[in-house]
């Protein structure tokens, strides 16, 4: 795959509106060549047509758009070739086998997988020559990937990839998508589930109405005020709580101060936040969208 230093993915102050409704309000955003970077949002925050504009199916109002060096809604087909876009919602050949749909997709790009060795990577060596339209939830997520990766992409957009999944075929694709990383696929992915942006992603990059409001690192997202611990205990029955960033300290202090002859500290509780926790703390501090005019739009 193609190494430059310049980003897979550069948005600087994009904009786009749907009559008076403002979709994208100045939005930035930078994926390095290597990473997996999680988008997250309310439905209405500016996620999808983002995206839809990165991939070239949407054209931005105003602002710089740069997508493995290029316009998407100027690139043509070289630069198609070179991105996988795997869709919340696919329509395709219901009655088409795996083996015959992943090798139709592959003769539309230049330079393809080996179609077989796609077919063994998502896991579906057994389903092989199995309909689409009979393979499970889980099985047809994996098609959905095959279809994304087997023209050998550099950038990879997943959108919602894992709705509807039961925890195992949840996991399963996870290992999936950190394969494809490890490979050296750059991943932009959108999902609603924050212990899949936890587990998956290298940065998450939070959106409400329409522009970034955090960024960073899963453990690192909202900075150190939004990641105090938290310390609960007990007063003769009565609770108590105290946000500290040295909550080993605060504990040791409280066992000495209440003076148990065992040690222990009543009711005792030492809490750390969840990126779900500081999510939805920057949500509730930015506000949410209006309406979900992104889904009217569509």
């Amino acid at each position: 795959m193609a190494t430059t230093d310049a980003p897979a993915v550069l948005v600087e102050g994009l904009h786009k509106r749907y009559g008076e409704k403002r979709a994208v309000d100045g939005l930035d955003l930078r994926v390095e060549h290597g990473e997996i970077v999680a988008v997250l949002g309310p439905n209405g925050a500016g996620k999808t047509t983002t995206v839809e504009t990165l991939e070239g199916f949407r054209r931005a109002d105003a602002g710089h758009v740069r997508v493995l060096g290029a316009d998407p809604a100027r690139a043509g087909r070289a630069w198609r070739s070179r991105i996988g876009v795997v869709l919340q919602d696919n329509h395709d050949l219901a009655e088409a086998t795996v083996r015959e749909i992943v090798h139709h997709m592959a003769g539309f790009y230049p330079a393809p997988r080996d179609p077989e060795q796609v077919i063994d990577a998502v896991g579906l060596r057994e389903k092989a020559t199995t309909r689409t339209r009979a393979l499970s939830g889980g099985q047809r997520r994996r098609l959905d990937v095959a279809l994304g990766v087997v023209g050998d992409p550099e950038l990879l957009f997943l959108d919602e990839p894992t709705t509807g999944f039961d925890p195992q075929a949840r996991h399963e694709f996870w290992d999936l998508v950190e394969s494809l990383r490890d490979e050296g696929t750059t991943i932009l992915l959108t999902t609603h589930y924050l212990e899949e942006a936890e587990r998956l992603a290298d940065r998450v990059v939070v959106v409400a109405r329409g522009h970034v409001v955090a960024q960073g690192a899963p453990a690192e997202l909202g900075g150190r005020q939004a990641r105090r611990a938290r310390v609960r205990w007990t007063v003769d029955g009565a609770p108590r709580e105290e946000a500290t960033d040295t909550p080993t300290a605060l504990v040791a202090q409280l066992a000495s101060r209440l003076g148990r002859p065992d040690g222990e500290v009543p009711g005792l509780q030492v809490l750390r936040p969840t990126l779900e926790d500081v999510y939805l703390g920057l949500i509730g501090e930015h506000g949410t969208a209006d309406a979900p005019h992104e889904e009217a739009a569509r």
